[in-house]
């Protein structure tokens, strides 16, 4: 079924609502009514979902999720209560697709957001929390009406497609927002377009730092909006102010939604812990990985874009120094300018390997960016040889960070067995 979508439009990206939309009348999609979140930004979208997700399973609700790329399979794309459904419910909502679809010519992400919608209009779910794709006005996922519209942060990526200027990307995002619904804005600053855009709507937007924020503490920190107010929570791995963000953006969601979900403080404090998804700064100790014994450091990112690289570049330089050994691998549309400069006085050996991606670049030609930039890349094009050439050139109690795509740490996650 995967890849036969894959073979239905030439675009692999093809943002537009009308082919999504024409073929979502045709099913009996029922989200459920004043609980649906829809979540865009540059980063932290996965972060905020998990939270949101955490939280209200905790205090005993059904959660429907979709999030996109996967790690590892599929499956996680689509998820009942943090629990990945399975092939054969995949398997029926294509079908349900297929036999309404017509011609138009769905792309993969379309087929499969419809067939997430599908999964959880016939699942027990309370809340549907939904990460948008790309961009968020001409995502497949805008076809929902959002009770709840939550905007992460705003920075360069996909600029192919969003724009080149943080406002131009801030007004696609920006399209998620509903005059009949909540809006929030996760940074302390916001772009022009999104504070236009409620005000068009007669939206009041709720922002970081004003409607609601967090105060942070040597052991913990404490979360503040117009409804509630929670203390001692737990501190996020790594440089907590981005997480932090991140997470009193959903709590802010949460307050406006179902108060009383705040009111028990040591469940909060329970998700919270859990609320981290894999592959954002993980960090994993392994005393033999890919048949070699070597007490080794992994550390496993999925950024990719500058703000996203910026906060892991500073997570990694507040880490204890030790040798550092590099496995990269990026889309083609990504700035390795980006990598060079945040990342160049803390890594001793570099590593590139290709990205398993129609819009991935060879190792050969990620290698010749940085070897234009002063480095002098090894080139590993599969990526499990990369990685046990990085555990070769490693010492015993060295590290070896695993960055710059979904598609280079999910298979680096599955191959070290996490």
């Amino acid at each position: 079924w995967l890849r036969w979508q894959e073979t239905l439009n030439p675009l692999e990206i093809d943002l537009g609502l009308d082919r999504v939309r024409k073929v979502a009348d045709r099913l009996d999609l029922q989200p459920p009514l004043g609980s649906v979140f829809l979540i865009a930004g540059t980063n932290g979208k996965g972060s905020v979902v998990n939270t949101l997700q955490q939280v209200c399973y905790e205090q005993g609700l059904v959660t429907g999720t979709y999030t996109s790329p996967h790690l590892s399979r599929y499956n996680e794309r689509v998820c009942i209560s943090g629990r990945p459904v399975a092939d054969a419910e995949f398997v029926a909502a294509f079908d349900a697709i297929e036999a309404v679809r017509g011609e138009l010519p769905l792309t993969y992400f379309e087929f499969g957001t419809l067939a997430a919608f599908w999964i959880l209009s016939r699942s027990a779910a309370d809340v549907w929390i939904i990460e948008v794709g790309l961009g968020g006005r001409l995502d497949a996922t805008n076809i929902l009406e959002p009770d709840f519209s939550l905007i992460t942060t705003i920075d360069f990526d996909h600029q192919a497609f969003l724009g080149n200027t943080l406002e131009a990307i801030a007004a696609e995002k920006a399209g998620i927002l509903r005059a009949t619904g909540h809006g929030f804005f996760g940074d302390t600053q916001v772009p022009l377009a999104i504070s236009a855009a409620a005000e068009r709507l007669h939206l009041k937007l709720q922002r970081q730092g004003h409607e609601f924020g967090f105060v942070p503490a040597t052991q913990s920190w404490a979360f503040y909006s117009q409804s509630a107010q929670l203390q001692d929570l737990p501190l996020p791995p790594g440089s907590p102010a981005v997480q932090l963000q991140n997470q009193s953006l959903a709590l802010a969601a949460l307050a406006a939604w179902r108060p009383e979900l705040l009111a028990d403080v040591p469940a909060v404090r329970r998700a919270l812990k859990r609320a981290i998804p894999p592959g954002r700064f993980q960090v994993h100790n392994s005393s033999a990985a890919g048949g070699v014994s070597k007490a080794l450091e992994w550390v496993l990112d999925v950024g990719h874009n500058p703000q996203a690289l910026s906060a892991l570049s500073a997570n990694v330089a507040a880490m204890p120094h030790k040798p550092m050994t590099v496995v990269l691998g990026m889309l083609a549309d990504k700035d390795v300018t980006s990598v060079v400069s945040r990342f160049a006085g803390l890594i001793d050996c570099w590593i590139v390997t290709d990205v398993g991606s129609q819009r991935g670049q060879t190792a050969e030609v990620l290698a010749a960016k940085l070897s234009a930039l002063g480095l002098n890349p090894a080139i590993e094009p599969e990526l499990d040889k990369a990685l046990l050439q990085a555990i070769a050139g490693s010492p015993e109690h060295g590290r070896i960070l695993v960055f710059g795509s979904f598609f280079v740490v999910g298979p680096a996650m599955e191959w070290l067995g996490l």
